[in-house]
């Protein structure tokens, strides 16, 4: 199995045991307790230790990374921790993060709570620009040499032509949809036309608030699973939302605290409304791709509906039009 081939049910042989005998495996006593967390590429699951705090213990899809992939984020992870940047890195073991058990690959770290940061705070956002800001000056330190880039190619054009190719878009729809994509991908190739040379940077890739747990103490990072080389602008945009006004006022808040740490190149913001319309597409693309995953169909059981691309093509319409107003404004 090789990382361009995946295996459509990698988990189905995965069993409560197999997951304790994994982490037994490195010397913990599990005490039994296993609770399975939101997670649909991988599989995460919390492990009860006897005396010692829980594990989470991550299992990778076959076929999605290869090794020196995985191996890749785990040191970025670990370059962020070591310059005080609250992310979590996976456990080391005689120099090793990345596991082996039977056929299964995991990885095993501290358990850290939190809840969703209020991104409607401008406070907050602040804060999270400011983290942003040095997570990026450490991206930029060194490239990655094995994670892919962000491209229009791999997350616009091959994820739209295997929606068609593949038959996902009902027939009656076909036509609209097929036609909404290329103007769209136009779009976005003009946005990227218009910012010229952008720097390329390690980014955490998929920087929603999800992937960020707030304490009393603060945010911290998590799910690096999705780092790759790409534009600054990839780690900021998805922490806005609402009316073209509101995003530009939250795109303020997070540049003033973004900028207290690393300059921002203000081309890259023909780009933000271009990124967000490539992510539409790879989302959609992605849940088809692991549909013979039965947690994908129990998860999103709208996909396969005539009305979700129904609204695809609304959305890349409503994409079109926004890529075409042109960047936000920044607040005086």
């Amino acid at each position: 199995m090789t990382a361009t081939e995946p295996n459509p049910k990698p988990y189905a042989d995965l069993t409560p045991d197999r997951v304790l005998d994994a982490v037994e495996s490195l010397g913990f006593a599990v005490d039994g307790r296993l609770l399975a967390l939101n997670s649909y590429e991988n599989r995460v699951y919390q492990v009860g230790l006897e005396d010692a705090p829980p594990l989470i213990a991550k299992f990778y899809r076959a076929g999605r990374w290869a090794d020196a992939q995985i191996l890749e984020e785990h040191a970025f992870a670990q370059a962020l921790a070591d310059t005080e940047i609250p992310v979590v890195p996976p456990l080391r073991q005689d120099g090793q993060s990345l596991f082996r058990h039977e056929d299964l690959r995991f990885s095993l770290s501290p358990r850290r709570g939190g809840r969703a940061p209020e991104l409607d705070d401008p406070d907050v956002l602040r804060r999270l620009g400011r983290l942003l800001g040095r997570l990026h000056n450490v991206g930029a330190a060194a490239p990655f040499l094995h994670r892919p880039a962000l491209t229009i190619r791999g997350f616009g054009e091959e994820a739209g032509a295997y929606l068609l190719d593949a038959g996902w878009v009902p027939a009656e729809l076909e036509p609209a949809y097929r036609s909404v994509l290329d103007q769209a991908l136009g779009e976005v190739r003009a946005c990227f036309a218009r910012a010229g040379e952008v720097a390329s940077l390690r980014l955490h890739g998929d920087c929603h608030r999800g992937n960020i747990l707030w304490t009393d103490a603060g945010a911290h990072f998590v799910d690096l699973d999705d780092a790759r080389m790409g534009p600054a602008v990839q780690d900021l945009w998805m922490l806005l939302a609402g009316e073209r006004e509101e995003m530009s006022l939250q795109l303020g808040a997070v540049l003033a605290g973004y900028r207290e740490w690393r300059d921002f190149d203000p081309r890259e913001l023909h780009l933000l409304e271009a990124l967000r319309t490539l992510r539409q597409i790879h989302y959609a693309a992605w849940i088809a791709r692991r549909w013979e995953d039965p947690a994908f169909p129990a998860a999103f059981p709208w996909f396969d509906e005539p009305r979700f691309w129904q609204d695809q093509v609304l959305a890349l319409r409503e994409q079109i039009a926004a890529m075409q107003e042109g960047p936000l404004p920044l607040p005086d």
